[in-house]
């Protein structure tokens, strides 16, 4: 099976973990048809809430096989009126209208690197737009081996053309797209996000009521002798905690069995390291939101990912759980039983 990232199609892989909490797919209500001025845009009205808001223009730009599809889907269904690949030179236009309209009040465009050499306009209109109407530009990027993925299981051309290898066009957008993403008020790096979570978290953080603890937090058990997750933003070392694998009853169990759990709780020295890192997490979490990060890979590693590290990642995950973020666990080591 495949789906659907962004503007390209990811093949349904099978993820070392499901996300716990997603905010709910809200119906957008009726919707018609209208087209601007020009060939190439598609636009689609969104039935306005009854309360009025504030104007509102969102910019989505960044990186070819970002995501920029599924977050202007995102936005469609929290009610902005949104139009993909609008010309660059229609911006202020489009402006106007929402300004204008009873009915169009929160609206979101695509501007990315199809747009060619007037691209290089977008910097002064942008300036322009911000005088006429509240705006935020929010730029999506991936890794480099990510975007060559993606590209390489939809088999599409990028957008800068087929002369060239893929991996020397993503480089080469990413330099022209520099400028621009020194402009963003919102840069997210969708490398670790599936496009379900992609969504989820641009729901979270643009809703009208958006919470401040919007990050997706990770907590990942591993073992050391399977080598350090590539991903971990954060790792700690729980082997100084007595090893359950010495015992004979819980050599068999993992982490996530009771008996093991309590085992392994029963030694103040667990307890302590739990209270601690998850005061200092929590202290971290509100840092690196204001930062801007959207994902947060926190690896907590034993000798085999089977027992220590797998109960201290469920400990500490239903801690920042508690605190009000969103969390997904991962037992990447842990044999399944």
């Amino acid at each position: 099976m495949l789906r659907q990232i962004g503007n390209d199609v990811e093949k349904n892989s099978v993820f070392d973990a499901t996300i716990h909490f997603m905010a709910p797919r809200k119906s957008s209500g009726s919707r018609n048809r209208e087209k601007l001025p020009g060939k190439r845009e598609r636009a689609t009205r969104v039935k306005a809430h009854d309360a009025p808001h504030a104007p509102e223009l969102v910019v989505i730009t960044g990186m070819s096989g970002s995501g920029k599809a599924s977050v202007l889907k995102a936005f469609e269904d929290l009610g902005y009126y949104c139009v993909d690949n609008l010309p660059v030179e229609l911006i202020p236009r489009f402006a106007e209208m929402a300004l204008q309209s009873a009915e169009i009040r929160r609206t979101a465009l695509v501007v990315d690197v199809r747009e060619g050499s007037k691209l290089e306009q977008f910097p002064g209109i942008l300036k322009a737009v911000r005088r006429l109407i509240p705006t935020k530009v929010a730029f999506l990027e991936a890794s480099d081996a990510v975007l060559l993925r993606r590209f390489s299981e939809t088999r599409r051309p990028h957008p800068l053309g087929t002369d060239s290898p893929v991996n020397t066009s993503i480089k080469a957008e990413r330099r022209h797209l520099a400028s621009i993403r020194a402009l963003a008020d919102i840069v997210i790096d969708t490398t670790k996000f599936n496009v379900h979570e992609l969504r989820a978290h641009i729901t979270e953080r643009f809703h009208e009521q958006a919470s401040e603890k919007s990050i997706l937090v990770s907590c990942v058990s591993f073992g050391f002798r399977h080598g350090v997750p590539e991903e971990a933003d954060l790792v700690f070392d729980v082997r100084f905690l007595p090893n359950p694998h010495f015992v004979p009853e819980f050599r068999p169990l993992t982490g996530r069995d009771p008996r093991v759990a309590k085992y392994i709780r029963s030694f103040p020295q667990t307890k302590e390291f739990i209270q601690r890192i998850s005061d200092l997490l929590i202290y971290l979490l509100p840092h690196y939101i204001h930062e801007g990060k959207s994902y947060l890979t926190i690896s907590f590693g034993c000798t085999g990912g089977q027992h220590r590290s797998v109960m201290i990642a469920e400990e500490v995950g239903k801690r920042l759980h508690q605190a009000g973020y969103r969390l997904k666990v991962v037992h990447r080591d842990m044999p399944k039983l």
